[in-house]
């Protein structure tokens, strides 16, 4: 039977706009003392930091790997890093740099990036940052589906612009090892099924699922912010994939899947 001290050390990152208070709902069902879960916020993404405007992708995995320094992480003790959308750069640059640290991951209606892409390669070098877009251009692009008026007020009034130099920089990988860390998606706004065959089909999105040594994959329906939409569920899938045993093989994309909910 697992016990809390069997639990590793659980590092929540949200996507865009968002700091640590993402998670807020997810820990008060995942680790209500909060001894084993910790959410950050990225460079960048503090309004009280005056100079968070010209921070980098490798300023966020030095965050990163600075929280996991903190919680004593170390190739002994892993932890597991949950990475929810625009997060995927800065983690996929940590298992890049620092596979050891990492006992799995999950990626939160997210996946790991390739090599060379950047989230906005052409955003331009005029602008110091991305604000959130309004609701409606911002649906065009993400599902904002399950957020009530109040969650979507909390939203605006909290999200803090992305920083020009992130959106513009190109995560460059260089080694290997990143792809034998075990890998959980969480798929919400897009379908497993889709995911998997973009995956297969070479799509950039999900090109580097396909390399993947070991991967579980989640259906936990919903839209683009599920800690908000689906909290309590979102939990329960981090505290399984947490609690998982380190896997012996390579799982198939085809293994199989799970629904939640």
């Amino acid at each position: 039977m697992n016990t809390q001290n069997d639990t590793p050390t659980i590092i929540l990152i949200a996507g865009h706009w968002l700091g640590a208070w993402a998670w807020d709902d997810v820990l008060d069902h995942l680790d209500p003392d909060h001894s084993r879960a910790v959410a950050i916020t990225l460079p960048g993404l503090d309004p009280s930091d005056a100079d968070r405007t010209t921070r980098t992708l490798d300023d966020q995995v030095a965050a990163i790997a600075d929280a996991l320094a903190r919680r004593d992480v170390s190739a002994d003790h892993p932890a597991v890093i949950v990475a929810h959308s625009g997060a995927n750069a800065p983690v996929s640059l940590l298992l890049d740099r620092h596979p050891e640290l990492v006992r799995r991951v999950v990626w939160v209606d997210s996946g790991p990036m390739a090599s060379g892409t950047a989230f906005a390669p052409d955003f331009p070098a005029t602008m110091d940052e991305l604000p959130l877009p309004a609701f409606d251009v911002l649906a065009q692009q993400a599902s904002l589906d399950g957020l009530s008026a109040e969650v979507l007020d909390r939203f605006r009034d909290r999200a803090v612009p992305e920083p020009g130099p992130v959106l513009r920089q190109a995560v460059e990988l260089t080694s290997d090892a990143r792809t034998a860390v075990p890998t959980t998606l969480v798929c919400c706004s897009i379908p497993s099924a889709q995911v998997l065959d973009m995956a297969r089909g070479g799509h950039p999105m999900f090109a580097e699922v396909a390399a993947l040594e070991t991967v579980e994959v989640v259906d936990l329906p919903t839209g683009h912010w599920p800690m908000w939409s689906r909290a309590d569920e979102l939990a329960e899938v981090i505290r399984s994939a947490a609690l998982a045993p380190r896997p012996n093989g390579r799982d198939r994309l085809d293994a199989g899947t799970r629904r939640v909910g």
